[in-house]
Parts: C-alpha cells; sequence; structure tokens
C-alpha cells in the first residue's frame, strides 16, 4: 500500500471510487505542500450552477499565503459539478440538506470537522446552515462547529423576488427552455448573447458544458438547483448572527460593486458587527471588498485573501 499511496494522483483515484462506493459529495483538496501533513482544513462552497473547479485559483492562492499546515476542500454540492448525477442525495433539495451532505462528508471520510467555511452567494448561505446545525447539534454531540464562517456577497436574510434584479430568474427561465443535449458550447453563448445577456454571464453559463457523445448536456441538475435557490431566497439566518456560537467568527465580506445588499440590510449588519460582546457568544464582522461585483474570487481575488488570510492564519498562529 506505502507503494501505490507514492504513485501521482493515487489520493484522487481512491477518493472518487470511495465517493461512489458511499454516495457522498464529490469534492477535490488544494494543498501548498501535499507532502507534508495538515492540522487545518477549510471548505470552500460555490454558488448556484457553479462547481468547486471554479474556485481552484483562488484556493491555490489562500493556501500559498497560509502556513503548509493548511489544507482546502473544494466541494461539489449536491445538484452540482461531479455530484449532480449522484441518485441518493434524496430531496428536499434544499440549504438544510445541502449542509448535511457536508456533515455525511466529513463522517464518511473519516475527517476532523473543518476549522473555517467559506460559501459564496448560494454557498454562503449553505455554510450559514451548516453552523446552525453544528451549534443545534443535528449531527450529533461530537461535532466541533468551524470556528470561522465566510459568507461571501451572500445576503443572510429571505431574498424576495421584489427585492432581486430578476437575472437569476431570467437565466434559470432560459436554461429550463433549452433542450437538455445542446449542439455546442458557442452555441449556447451565441444563443444566449442574442437574447441579451452579457457576453461574460454567457459565457460563464456556457462553461458549464460536458461532453455527451456529439452534443452537450449540463454539468448540474437544473430542476435540482432551482430548488435550491428558491430555497435560499426562503432561508434566513438572522438568528444564528444575533446569537453566533461561543468561540465563532462569522465574517460577511459584501462586494462594493454587487448590487444585492440593501441599505437596511447593511445597517443591520453594521449593528450586529458593532456590538460589544462579553465573550458569552461569537461574533460577526462585516467587510466591504473594494473594485469587486458578485464573483469576488473573479473580480478582485487578491483584495479578498487580504481580508479574509490574515484571519484564517491568526487560529493557526
Amino acid at each position: 500500500m506505502a507503494t501505490l499511496k507514492s504513485k501521482p494522483g493515487f489520493n484522487l483515484l481512491t477518493r472518487f471510487l470511495y465517493r461512489r462506493t458511499l454516495e457522498t459529495l464529490a469534492f477535490e483538496e488544494v494543498r501548498s505542500s501535499p507532502e507534508k501533513p495538515y492540522t487545518s482544513t477549510a471548505f470552500i462552497l460555490h454558488g448556484l450552477l457553479g462547481s468547486g473547479r471554479n474556485w481552484r485559483s483562488f484556493s491555490r492562492s489562500l493556501t500559498s499565503s497560509l502556513s503548509s499546515e493548511w489544507r482546502m476542500v473544494l466541494v461539489d454540492l449536491r445538484n452540482h459539478g461531479k455530484s449532480a448525477d449522484l441518485k441518493s442525495l434524496d430531496p428536499p433539495h434544499d440549504m438544510f440538506n445541502a449542509a448535511k451532505d457536508l456533515s455525511n462528508l466529513i463522517k464518511s471520510q473519516g475527517w476532523a470537522w473543518p476549522d473555517v467555511v467559506i460559501g459564496h452567494s448560494m454557498g454562503g448561505k449553505v455554510a450559514l446552515q451548516f453552523a446552525n446545525s453544528c451549534a443545534r447539534g443535528d449531527y450529533g454531540q461530537s461535532v466541533a462547529f468551524p470556528k470561522q464562517l465566510w459568507v461571501l456577497d451572500s445576503v443572510p436574510g429571505e431574498v424576495s423576488p421584489e427585492n432581486s434584479d430578476g437575472d437569476v430568474e431570467k437565466v434559470l427561465k432560459t436554461l429550463q427552455s433549452l433542450p437538455s443535449s445542446l449542439p455546442s458550447r458557442k452555441w449556447l453563448v451565441n444563443h444566449m448573447i442574442e437574447l441579451g445577456f452579457s457576453k461574460s454571464l454567457s459565457e460563464w453559463i456556457g462553461s458549464n458544458l460536458k461532453k455527451s457523445g456529439d452534443q452537450e448536456t449540463w454539468a448540474f441538475n437544473l430542476e435540482g438547483a432551482i430548488q435550491m435557490f428558491n430555497s435560499y431566497r426562503e432561508t434566513s439566518y438572522w438568528s444564528l448572527l444575533e446569537h453566533p456560537p461561543e468561540g465563532m467568527e462569522i465574517g460577511i465580506v459584501v462586494a462594493e460593486k454587487s448590487d444585492r445588499w440593501k441599505p437596511d440590510v447593511i445597517e443591520q449588519l453594521e449593528s450586529l458587527a458593532g456590538r460589544k460582546g462579553n465573550g458569552s457568544e461569537g461574533k460577526v464582522s462585516l467587510h466591504v471588498l473594494a473594485n469587486s461585483g458578485h464573483w469576488v474570487h473573479v473580480d478582485n481575488p487578491k483584495g479578498l485573501i487580504d481580508i479574509v488570510a490574515p484571519k484564517i492564519a491568526s487560529l493557526s498562529a
């Protein structure tokens, strides 16, 4: 077995087979020094219609800015990426079950519970639900909840259709109107642009295709993803932010150019971040990422690392 482990790719192969056998979420690891043992773990959770691979570049940069004891686990949430075809991830496809999938993954791999969970957009609410369920004991009594939670450009309360610009809904309805198999990525991008979507958004949607014979199909389960989006909009975690578990810091990152934030929400977050606690509860911090729209890891990855890396590094100082 020692000989096998020394071969490049062996760990990836065993993880893939293990996932297929036990039907746990797909994932990949990023470490700056794979030959050295890690002692700390951060989970990174993507947003709607994304996958863990979207965060590879950012994760490599973040890992290189930390000590070699850190590893990043890039998870494909249910209905997304390489987890999209898993049949055992039963509905309802909501935030509660998406977070429970993380717990099942941790237990199936025999891992320690993550020190940090970073979630973007919909993944931010999955992270909040995970912390909430850890604190409530939903995953058992031996759980250690994250010391830090990073919620990246994700509104923690309910998001009503009246308070959104409707772009996500338009994209989902457009994708529902398309056949399950498409001629090519180029065809899809051109079609989306003709319908009025931006070139960057159209190309990003096109990146979520995978080959199926001489056609292209989605790398996500669209109907399941739509159910998750509905749960994302309907779920609120203000109570968790008002009373974070002792020893946990919840960092909310607001992208400066994002259109998702209403003044009353920012005011509420500023109030929570400005509270003086007595140590019996955790704390909330609020950060503004300059020169960035919603896609924080693409628009200003260095600025995002400058915000999160010192805080994460402090955990192992």
